[in-house]
C-alpha cells in the first residue's frame, strides 16, 4: 500500500528510511527549493510535519536560497537556449555543457542559485535545469507564499510531481495557482507545520481534482475544514487525506482508484458516518488494494461494512484505533478477505483468540502484523503468531504486554494521548516472557512492553529491534541470536540492559568474524584456525566489508 512497503505510521513506531536521488542525464532533473527570512540562521530540524515522506528531497542538505526576495533566473538571458539536453554545445572557458550539468544537476537549490551568477553560460545551463525538471519539492515561507509559488512554478513548465512543505496558510488561491501553473501535474502533496491552516474546502478540492485529469496521487494534510466533499476522477489511483474531522458527506467517483489513507482527528465529538462512507467507498472504488483508516469511530459495524463490499484485489489492510474492533471484526475480515498481506489493527480490542484466526487464515501471504496498542494481546499470542506466519518480515506489538503497575507509559511522557483507554485495564497482571525464532522476520517492534521480563530471539534475518521502554527486561534473561542486527532502540531501559545488548550484539558479531579467521583441513575432517598470513589471502574483500557493515547500532536516545 505504501512505498517502500510503508505505511503511515503512529508517532511510536520507528521504521523510516530516507530517500535518496538519483538523476539519470537523460531524464529531466528533479529540483528541491526551500525560503529563508535569514541565511545566516542554522538549518532547522527535522520538522513534526508529516506521514508522508516521499518523493525526492535534500533532506539531509541545507537547501535554502542566499536571499528570499532573489529571482531564480537572477536575469533573462539574452540568448535562451533550444535543446534541453545540451550534449555537444560549449559554454565560455570551454567547458562541454554537458559537462556542466552533470555538476550542477547534483546541486541542492542554493548551490543552483548561485551558480546562476558566474556567467552567462551557467546561468542558461541552470534555466534549462529548471525547465526540465519533472519533479520539484518546495518549503512555503509564511510570506509571500504565492509570488514564491508562483516565481518558481513559471520556471518549471515540465513539472509532473511536486511536494510542498508549508509553513504559510493553503487555501483556494493557492490550489487556482497550481492548477493554471501545472497542467500536467500527475502528484500532489500537500504537508503543513504546525502554525499552517489548510483552509481548502470539500468543494474548492472537488473542483481541483476534476479538473486535473491526469492527475493520479493525491496527498493532502490538515484537512479539517474540508466539510464534506465529492471526487470524481478516473485518472486518481492513490489518495491520502488527514486530519479529516465531521465530514457531512464523503463520495468517491474513482474507479481506478487502488489506495486511499484516511486519517480523523482523534476528537471524541467527530460525527463522521464512517459506516456509510465505507460502503459507497467500496461500491464506486471495485479495484482498491490498499486501505488505511485511523479513527477512534471505527468499530464492528464499519468492518462489516468494509467486509460486504467484497474488494477481490484487497491486499493491504489498516484499521487503526478502532477500540470498538473485536475478535468479531477479525473473523468478517478473515472470512472476506483470505489474501491479505497487511494488517494493521493496532488500537483495537482484539485477544490472542483472534490472533489465531488470523494465523489460520493467512499463514501463506501474511508478511507484515501489526498489532500495536492492542491490550488484550499477551506474549503467547505473539509468540503464536510468529511460529505460525513463516512469511512474517514485520510486526509490531508495542504497548501490548503491559506491567499495570507502571504509571508512566512512554506516550505519556512524551505528551502523546492517542492510547485508548484499555491500556489501563490490562488484565495479565504477572511478568510475561517471549520467545521468538523465525527465519524471516526482519523488523520487531516491542516499544513499550514492560510486562516482559524475558527476552529470546533466534531471528537470523531481523535487522531492526525495538525495546524502548521495555522497563522490566531483565538483562539476565535477555538472549539475541540475531547476527544480521544492525540497530536496537534502547531508550528508556534499564542501564543494566542497554550493557547487555551491546555486550550480546558485540559477541554476535565477534562469532562471525571469527568465522572468517578458520580453514578445514584437506581433508575436510577438522576445523582449525588458520595462520594470519593464509586467512588475509583466503578472505575476500567483499566479505570483510560485508561484516563491518553488519555492525549493530545500539540507539537510546
Amino acid at each position: 500500500m505504501w512505498s517502500s512497503q510503508e505505511r503511515p505510521r503512529l508517532p511510536s513506531q520507528q521504521y523510516h528510511h530516507p530517500t535518496s536521488i538519483s538523476t539519470p542525464t537523460s531524464s529531466p532533473s528533479a529540483i528541491t527549493v526551500e525560503n529563508s527570512s535569514s541565511a545566516s540562521r542554522p538549518p532547522p530540524l527535522r520538522q513534526s510535519y508529516t506521514h508522508l515522506r516521499r518523493a525526492l528531497s535534500f533532506d539531509d542538505i541545507d537547501t535554502r536560497a542566499d536571499s528570499p526576495a532573489r529571482d531564480l533566473d537572477e536575469s533573462n538571458s539574452p540568448y535562451p537556449g533550444t535543446d534541453l539536453y545540451p550534449d555537444n554545445e560549449m559554454i565560455s572557458g570551454g567547458l562541454p555543457a554537458g559537462c556542466l550539468w552533470e555538476v550542477l544537476r547534483r546541486l541542492p537549490p542554493a548551490g543552483l542559485l548561485a551558480a546562476a551568477s558566474v556567467c552567462k553560460g551557467w546561468r542558461e545551463t541552470t534555466k534549462r535545469l529548471w525547465r526540465s525538471a519533472e519533479e520539484l519539492r518546495l518549503m512555503v515561507p509564511p510570506r509571500g507564499q504565492l509570488r514564491f509559488i508562483g516565481s518558481v512554478l513559471k520556471k518549471c513548465p515540465s513539472l509532473v510531481r511536486m511536494s510542498l512543505k508549508m509553513e504559510s496558510d493553503v487555501d483556494a488561491t493557492m490550489l487556482a495557482c497550481i492548477a493554471f501553473s501545472c497542467p500536467n501535474l500527475e502528484s500532489m502533496e500537500i504537508s503543513t507545520s504546525n502554525t499552517a491552516v489548510n483552509r481548502i474546502t470539500g468543494d474548492e478540492l472537488g473542483r481541483f481534482v476534476a479538473d486535473k485529469r491526469c492527475l493520479t496521487s493525491l496527498k493532502m494534510e490538515g484537512c479539517s475544514n474540508l466539510g464534506g466533499f465529492v471526487l470524481s476522477s478516473s485518472s486518481l489511483s492513490t489518495l491520502w487525506l488527514s486530519d479529516l474531522y465531521s465530514l457531512s458527506k464523503m463520495v468517491f467517483n474513482c474507479p481506478n482508484l487502488k489506495e486511499i489513507s484516511l486519517e480523523f482527528s482523534r476528537q471524541e465529538n467527530d460525527t463522521t458516518d464512517l459506516t456509510t462512507m465505507v460502503d459507497g467507498m467500496g461500491r464506486s472504488c471495485p479495484r482498491l488494494q490498499n486501505i488505511h483508516i485511523a479513527s477512534v469511530r471505527l468499530s464492528h459495524a464499519v468492518v462489516l461494512s468494509l467486509t460486504a463490499a467484497n474488494l477481490r484485489g484487497l491486499r493491504m489492510l489498516s484499521l487503526v484505533l478502532g477500540s470498538e474492533i473485536t475478535d468479531a471484526s477479525v473473523a468478517a475480515i478473515a472470512s472476506s478477505y483470505s489474501k491479505l498481506e497487511l494488517l494493521d489493527l493496532s488500537g483495537s480490542s482484539i485477544s490472542d483468540s483472534g490472533i489465531g484466526m488470523i494465523c489460520n487464515v493467512f499463514p501463506n501471504t501474511l508478511s507484515r502484523l501489526l498489532l500495536a496498542l492492542c491490550p488484550n494481546i499477551t506474549s503467547s499470542g505473539i509468540q503464536f503468531a510468529t511460529a505460525q506466519l513463516p512469511l512474517l518480515e514485520l510486526m509490531d506489538c508495542g504497548m501490548t504486554v503491559c506491567d499495570p503497575d507502571s504509571q508512566n507509559s512512554p506516550c505519556d511522557e512524551s505528551g502523546d494521548n492517542e492510547l485508548p483507554n484499555a491500556l489501563n485495564n490490562k488484565l495479565y497482571l504477572m511478568y510475561q516472557k517471549l520467545i521468538i525464532k523465525h527465519s524471516r522476520l526482519k523488523k520487531l517492534s516491542l516499544w513499550g512492553c514492560s510486562g516482559l521480563d524475558a527476552l529470546c530471539l533466534n531471528c537470523p534475518e531481523l535487522n531492526d529491534l525495538n525495546l524502548i521502554s521495555c522497563k522490566n527486561l531483565h538483562p539476565e534473561r535477555l538472549l539475541l541470536q540475531c547476527p544480521s542486527l544492525q540497530n536496537v532502540h534502547a531508550s528508556g531501559c534499564q542501564e543494566s540492559l542497554i550493557g547487555a545488548i551491546k555486550g550480546q550484539v558485540s559477541d554476535s558479531l565477534a562469532s562471525l568474524e571469527n568465522q572468517f579467521q578458520c580453514k578445514r583441513l584437506a581433508d575436510g575432517s577438522k576445523r582449525v584456525r588458520a595462520p594470519d598470513c593464509l586467512s588475509q589471502e583466503a578472505i575476500d574483500d567483499k566479505k570483510r566489508r560485508k561484516v563491518v557493515e553488519q555492525q549493530c547500532k545500539v540507539l537510546v536516545d
